[in-house]
């Protein structure tokens, strides 16, 4: 190799052309969370009015070790046991003698138009009959407690 290309490249290798680009790509990696891949902060980049190459923001993210997150996890309410637990009054007898003796109730979701819709009923044991039931968009305790004011309602002095 000759002196003077040694030189050359050596003098080169130490500006990185790519400095201010690299600081915009961390900017909007950060201000969005990291929720952004190369492809998204690729348009943000051709928002901001610089032309540049999807493949260009990939090799440029790789090297500065950003990553883009997998989406969020899937939210579980189930913690466990918490609190007490009930006895077992009904001792898997699901059959009543006489109506308004045993009732059962239930939280069910379902998808809706690609949204989530809560159906809370009360049902009669004796016969199947629905008592009362209540639908609502967030599963509230006020879901169960109207609902069963409902049902209550419903029921006859003597009852």
């Amino acid at each position: 190799m000759a002196r003077s290309t040694y030189f050359y490249h050596q003098s080169k290798s130490d500006t990185d052309k790519h400095t201010d680009l690299k600081q915009q790509i961390r900017e909007i990696y950060h201000q969005h969370k990291g929720r952004y891949g190369y492809r998204r902060i690729t348009y943000a980049l051709r928002n901001l009015g610089i032309t540049i190459n999807h493949k260009r923001t990939l090799r440029l993210m790789q090297l500065m070790g950003l990553k883009s997150r997998i989406r969020a996890v899937k939210y579980r309410s189930y913690k466990g046991q918490i609190g007490r637990l009930t006895e077992n009054v009904l001792q898997r007898q699901f059959k009543a003698d006489k109506p308004n003796q045993k009732w059962a109730i239930d939280v069910t979701e379902f998808n809706v138009n690609g949204e989530k819709l809560y159906l809370s009923p009360i049902i009669d044991l004796f016969n199947g009959e629905i008592i009362a039931f209540q639908t609502q968009r967030r599963p509230h305790y006020n879901l169960v407690k109207d609902m069963l004011d409902n049902a209550i309602n419903r029921l006859k002095p003597d009852e």
